[in-house]
C-alpha cells in the first residue's frame, strides 16, 4: 500500500513537471520545439506559461495537491472551505511575486472571489466545470478508501464544493480520486477502472448543474471507442475527439483512457504531454492513477531525483500521514 501510494503522489508530480513545458501549447507547437515529448525537458521558446522553468519544475497541478494533503493531514482529514480558499489565494500571491503565470483556473478563481465576498461555500462553486478538484485530489484517494463508494464521494463533494460544487467538476474528482484510492487499495488496472466510473456516476448526482457530456457516461464510450482505434488514430482521437482543454470532461476522461489504455506507464505520460492542450494536469492525473496501481517502483529513479532535486520536494512523510488517515471511518471529513 506505501509503494502504491508513493507512485500516485509522485506519479502526479512526475506527469505535471513532464507537461510543464507543453502546456497549452498545440500539438504542432510541441512538436516544432521538443519532438514528442520523451523525458523531463525545459520549457521551449513558445512556453508563456511556464517560461523559464527547468526540466522536472512541477507546476500548479501538484503544488495544489500538496497543499490539499496538508491541510487534509493538519485537520485529522476534515477540509475546512474558507481555510481552503485562504490558502489557495495565498499560493496564488506567491506564484504572483515568483513572476508566474502558472495561477489558479478559470473555476477555482471565480469561486474563490465568491467565497471573499461572503457566498456562501456550497453556493460559491456552482459554477466550477473544469479539472481543478479532479488535478488536486490525489490526497483523498489516499487518505480515503473508495470502498465505501457513497461515503468516499461524500468526502470528495466537501473538498471539491468550494470551487468546483457541480456534477461535472465533483464527478470528474471522483472518479480520479477512486481510480488512485482503488490502486492504493490493490486493484488492478481494469477494476480501478470500473471503481472510476462508478464513482463519476455518483459524483455526477452531486452539486449543481450545468450542462455537459456526463464523466460517466463519457468514460463509457470513449474507453472502447480508442481501443477499436490503432496507435496514431487513437492519439487523434485524443486530441480532436476526447478533447484536452480544460474541461473536466475532456482532460478527465483523457487522462483516464490514457492511463487504462497504457502499455507502459512512463511512455504514457510521455504521451500525454505531447498530445497539447492542458498537458500537464492530463499527465499528472494520469500519472496518479498509473502510480497508484502499479507501484512507485515503475518511475524511472533519475526522473524521481531530479523531481525531487529541482523542486526540493520530498512527498514520503507527507504520504505516511495520509494512509494513517486511511484507517479512520469515513464521515464528513475522513
Amino acid at each position: 500500500m506505501k509503494s502504491n501510494a508513493l507512485g500516485a503522489f509522485w506519479g502526479l508530480a512526475l506527469g505535471d513537471a513532464l507537461g510543464m513545458p507543453t502546456q497549452s501549447m498545440s500539438r504542432a507547437e510541441i512538436l516544432a520545439d521538443h519532438g514528442p515529448i520523451t523525458g523531463l525537458a525545459d520549457a521551449g521558446p513558445r512556453q508563456r506559461i511556464a517560461a523559464g522553468m527547468v526540466a522536472g519544475s512541477i507546476t500548479d497541478d501538484t503544488e495544489q495537491a500538496v497543499l490539499l494533503a496538508e491541510l487534509l493531514v493538519e485537520n485529522d482529514g476534515v477540509v475546512d472551505p474558507v481555510e481552503l480558499a485562504r490558502r489557495l489565494l495565498a499560493w496564488e500571491d506567491r506564484m504572483r511575486e515568483r513572476g508566474s503565470l502558472d495561477l489558479l483556473g478559470p473555476s477555482t478563481k471565480a469561486a474563490l472571489a465568491r467565497l471573499e465576498d461572503g457566498v456562501p461555500a456550497d453556493e460559491a462553486g456552482r459554477n466550477g466545470a473544469t479539472n481543478g478538484a479532479a488535478m488536486r485530489i490525489t490526497p483523498v484517494g489516499i487518505a480515503a478508501d473508495a470502498a465505501h463508494l457513497e461515503s468516499f464521494v461524500d468526502v470528495v463533494a466537501h473538498t471539491s464544493a468550494p470551487t468546483h460544487n457541480t456534477g461535472l467538476g465533483i464527478g470528474a474528482a471522483a472518479a480520479v480520486g477512486a481510480a488512485v484510492s482503488a490502486g492504493v487499495g490493490g486493484a488492478s488496472l481494469p477494476e480501478a477502472v470500473e471503481v472510476a466510473i462508478a464513482a463519476a456516476e455518483e459524483g455526477g448526482r452531486r452539486g449543481h448543474w450545468v450542462a455537459g457530456g456526463t464523466i460517466a457516461a463519457r468514460l463509457r464510450w470513449a474507453l472502447p471507442y480508442l481501443t477499436s482505434l490503432n496507435a496514431m488514430a487513437r492519439e487523434e482521437a485524443l486530441i480532436n475527439v476526447v478533447g484536452t482543454s480544460v474541461a473536466a470532461q475532456e482532460s478527465v476522461v483523457a487522462a483516464l483512457a490514457l492511463a487504462a489504455l497504457a502499455d507502459e506507464p512512463w511512455a504514457a505520460l510521455c504521451q500525454a504531454a505531447s498530445l497539447g492542450g492542458d498537458t500537464d494536469t492530463i499527465a499528472a492525473m494520469a500519472g496518479a492513477v498509473l502510480g497508484a496501481v502499479h507501484g512507485n517502483e515503475i518511475w524511472p529513479a533519475d526522473a524521481l531525483a531530479t523531481i525531487r532535486s529541482v523542486n526540493e520536494l520530498d512527498l514520503d512523510p507527507l504520504v505516511s500521514k495520509l494512509l494513517d488517515l486511511r484507517e479512520r471511518p469515513l464521515e464528513k471529513g475522513l
